[in-house]
């Protein structure tokens, strides 16, 4: 029975790694969560089966919480809006991260009374209680921090506090949460062991909530890869080969996603984590002369319809409007026209990574109109019109212009480039960093103000009437 578990766990390991080789490419990554739900789906089945679990009392509470779990998932994942989409990733990997913790906590207790007064060390070994408090400590600050970005993203947690010398509390809560990691290694006592884990949760908020709602994403992104590594530890301390496995590669793609999110915002993951950047709401004041255009949507629409070229730079603001079925309307008109249309994505476009790639999906927009920022950034230049719709950040020129913006350096579509620029906005206020966007005062820039659904709606009757 053992080797068909072993067997089963291998299975679901590969099918993990396919999965997640699939989730890569739109194209592939409907399969890619199919193949990888599968090897959930096997590597549970099997360890209901593991040695381990043999003589266990309760498998029917075992069955309740799955059917629980898997149901509550099942009606959140169905009725979950596209803007809520990043709340939800962040919900369900803190929910991973908790429940590493959960298993770290657990097998420190028993290993605390096995082992008396003696310390878990005795009892677990040293190898298997350093694994079990490093996960216990990743897991725990996964999931506290995962809940403050949340609440951020969800608008329930809308500042972002700075405590006068926030880095030395950080710094001092991880001394305290090691030394407590010591006091549970040599002792046999539950009470050093609650200490512990209150500790690190409260590493995890501390760390989190200085952190501007401009860099959630990335935050997101590594709490995604501390969770991995944290179930990955847990699997030792168990000994299964799945959570390993499956852990470790949740862990690298985690840390190798959030250095890419990094790397296209110019700066460093310490950076992000420890600058506060993004937390202040006060928009970022600039010198930069002249005033805002407005145009209606009829005389964007006229611009579109008469040119050959149109770039769309989808951002948040077009999830939040559901506008994306509209605006492919809107496409397939200018198709008639024989316009040529394509899309450009940013790395960090909208509140998580491949939004705007899920988003356009769902509207139905073929991959190959999809374009990267790298791909795309040179064809700016020879371009009629560049229909911004709720981006704001990743199309500012201050971010390769103004040395003194919070965002200088930051790769950004070069959409001033282009010979004419419509921006479909809301209001007059900065982006979600809280910055003020210089491209909104250029010469070439027409705003278009209304909710983007509005707005393309009647873009499209007007191309329509054409």
């Amino acid at each position: 029975m053992d080797l068909a578990v072993q067997l089963s766990y291998f299975a679901a390991a590969v099918l993990f790694i396919i999965g997640l080789k699939a989730m890569s490419s739109p194209v592939t990554a409907r399969r890619g969560v199919m193949w990888a739900g599968v090897g959930m789906v096997i590597a549970t089945v099997a360890t209901l089966f593991h040695p381990s679990v043999e003589g266990v009392s309760n498998i029917v509470l075992i069955f309740i919480a799955i059917v629980i779990g898997g149901g509550f998932a099942w009606y959140t994942a169905i009725k979950v809006k596209m803007t809520e989409m990043p709340q939800m990733v962040a919900v369900y990997n803190g929910l991973g991260g908790g429940s590493a913790g959960a298993i770290a906590a657990v097998s420190l207790l028993q290993g605390a009374r096995a082992a008396d007064d003696t310390g878990v060390a005795t009892q677990m070994g040293s190898d298997v209680a350093v694994l079990a408090l490093l996960g216990g400590v990743i897991g725990s600050v996964a999931f506290s921090g995962s809940m403050i970005a949340w609440a951020k993203l969800d608008e329930r947690f809308k500042k972002s506090t700075l405590v006068e010398n926030h880095q030395w509390w950080n710094v001092g809560l991880a001394v305290l949460t090691l030394l407590l990691a010591v006091w549970v290694y040599h002792t046999g006592s539950g009470f050093p062991i609650l200490l512990f884990f209150i500790a690190a949760l409260a590493l995890g908020i501390f760390i989190t909530v200085p952190i501007g709602g401009a860099d959630m994403p990335v935050v997101i992104s590594l709490f995604n890869a501390l969770t991995g590594l944290a179930v990955g530890f847990k699997g030792y301390v168990l000994g299964n080969l799945a959570l390993i496995i499956a852990g470790t590669v949740v862990g690298a793609a985690g840390m190798l996603l959030t250095f890419l999110m990094a790397k296209a915002m110019n700066r460093s993951l310490a950076n992000i984590l420890f600058s506060g950047f993004g937390a202040a709401p006060a928009a970022a004041q600039s010198d930069e002369e002249g005033e805002m255009r407005e145009v209606g949507p009829e005389d964007g629409a006229y611009m579109m319809a008469y040119a050959d070229r149109v770039i769309i730079v989808p951002g948040y603001g077009l999830a939040v409007a559901q506008a994306q079925h509209k605006l492919w309307e809107m496409v397939e008109l200018l198709h008639k026209h024989d316009v040529d249309v394509k899309f450009a994505i940013h790395p960090v476009a909208g509140r998580m990574p491949g939004h705007m790639n899920v988003l356009l999906a769902e509207a139905g927009v073929p991959y190959d109109m999809i374009f990267d920022m790298d791909e795309i950034n040179e064809e700016f230049e020879g371009t009629d019109v560049v229909l911004i719709i709720g981006a704001n950040d990743v199309v500012n020129p201050a971010a390769r212009e103004d040395e003194a913006s919070p965002i200088y350096g930051m790769p950004i579509l070069n959409v001033d480039y282009a010979e004419n620029v419509l921006v479909v906005k809301r209001g007059r206020g900065a982006g979600f960093s809280g910055v003020e966007n210089k491209l909104f005062l250029r010469d070439n820039t027409r705003m278009v103000f209304g909710d983007a659904q509005k707005v393309v709606g009647e873009m499209v009757q007007t191309v329509k009437g054409m």
